[in-house]
């Protein structure tokens, strides 16, 4: 049998496809990100986080709607089998893109955190030391990629969780600390809306992207046991308990900390673990934003390798992507999704900080087109379905369109955000750059 004859392995149970889902959502975009948006509408960022989880939920009951249907597709499948060639050819593209630059930035991230203990130590040779074991757990089985996915998120989970129970004694005086808890902070300061509507809906846009991350469910679905079973049962699941650790800990932030004493610097988990005088605080938040930006990244090895294999099966990418190892593994795919990040974690370590968040603009720009593209999708395939799916959208199609038109509105104002210029410039060319290449490419299956 030759290489390329190989298929990807169902070895992803589960509990593995549970905490993939929770892993790609729960990271920096809480533990860091939480102070960016409580600047921009203090404590009225808990609705945004409400409204978010809405669509969220919609998206991700039209993507298990088809993956009951069609459970040997993954998104980019879906996408292409919808519309073809060209548009699937574009997603799959801004994917990739998308989860190099995330990969990238989130291994500076993670050898920043390790400077804290080592500080004598290079931060590239901190970065390359953590690129190094993320690229070995993806050259292993896919198993193992979700048994270390499984364990980074337990511990960000149990974190939220003992933050969540801590921050609720404090809040309640049962546990006695130095800080200004009270109810009160909710309205303090400019009330509960101290920005206006228009703080809101600035913050709602981070909000959105912070969410990004779901859809990997959608890319797993192809090494996922059982996964028509499985998927509708982890998608219910997982919404409910993202909204839960990002509505509660924002709460509680805002309860012991008013929403102008969060820190840009630091992050409010740090804040409040620190007030709580507990002995070794700051070390324990560390290690769980370390544990939170090496999950990241070792989901950004896994989603563009495998995008990068299913684009090569359709012809949107060279055939060398789509040869696979007798373990199941895309090796190809991860070799040269490994040589883009560690250049950009080299050139991100060269450049300036503002250049780097001028590239995390793309995620967002990204996670938005995705998931317009599977609300879409979905409207355009339920009605030549070969069978009846068991797990449908409920008030379709009128809950698919809303979410639609709700992304589309979202991403219209993020292009024309006067504080988001330079990241939509560079978005709009790579856009620009994947069509003009979409015509050019020629499709070299009939798949």
């Amino acid at each position: 049998m030759s290489e390329n004859q190989h298929e990807l392995k169902r070895g992803l149970k589960p509990r593995h496809v549970q905490f993939i889902a929770l892993a790609g959502m729960i990271g920096t975009g809480i533990f860091k990100g939480s102070s960016d948006t409580l600047n921009l509408a203090g404590p009225s960022v808990v609705i945004a986080y409400m409204i978010g989880g809405l669509l969220l939920f919609i998206v991700m009951t039209a993507m298990g709607e088809m993956t009951t249907v069609y459970p040997n597709l993954n998104v980019q499948n879906l996408i292409h089998k919808a519309f073809g060639f060209r548009p699937s050819f574009i997603v799959g593209w801004l994917y990739w893109i998308n989860w190099v630059v995330v990969t990238a930035v989130e291994l500076i991230a993670a050898g920043s955190f390790l400077r804290f203990w080592f500080p004598d130590i290079p931060l590239w040779i901190l970065s390359m030391l953590c690129a190094a074991v993320i690229i070995g757990i993806n050259l292993f089985e896919v198993k193992n990629y979700g048994e270390m996915e499984f364990w980074f998120a337990s511990i960000k989970i149990f974190t939220l969780v003992a933050f969540i129970i801590l921050g609720a004694l404090i809040l309640f005086g049962i546990f006695p600390t130095n800080s200004s808890a009270s109810f009160s902070n909710y309205t303090a300061y400019g009330g509960f809306f101290p920005n206006g509507f228009s703080g809101m809906f600035s913050a709602f846009l981070v909000v959105m992207f912070s969410y990004g991350g779901a859809e990997l469910i959608g890319v797993a679905v192809t090494e996922t046991k059982d996964s028509e079973k499985v998927i509708p049962k982890v998608i219910k699941s997982t919404v409910f308990r993202v909204i839960i650790f990002y509505v509660l800990p924002i709460l509680i932030i805002c309860g012991i900390i008013t929403w102008n004493q969060v820190s840009g610097q630091d992050s409010p988990f740090v804040q409040v673990f620190t007030l709580s005088g507990l002995p070794g605080a700051a070390h324990i938040m560390n290690f769980v934003l370390l544990t939170a930006v090496l999950s990241a990244a070792n989901s950004g090895i896994y989603a563009t390798s495998r995008t990068l294999y299913t684009m090569a099966k359709h012809g949107e990418a060279p055939k060398v992507f789509a040869k696979i190892t007798p373990k199941g593994i895309p090796l190809n795919g991860i070799l040269v999704t490994i040589l883009f990040i560690l250049a950009g974690v080299f050139l991100s370590y060269m450049t300036p900080d503002e250049v780097i968040s001028y590239l995390m603009s793309i995620p967002g720009f990204t996670v938005l087109v995705i998931w317009i593209g599977i609300c879409c999708a979905q409207l355009k395939l339920r009605k030549q379905y070969p069978t009846k799916p068991k797990f449908q959208v409920k008030w379709f199609p009128f809950t698919t369109v809303i979410g639609a038109l709700a992304l589309s509105i979202i991403f219209i104002s993020f292009l024309f955000n006067p504080n988001n210029v330079i990241g939509t410039t560079v978005c709009l060319i790579v856009l620009v750059t994947l069509i003009v290449l979409s015509f050019i490419v020629k499709k070299t299956s009939n798949k």
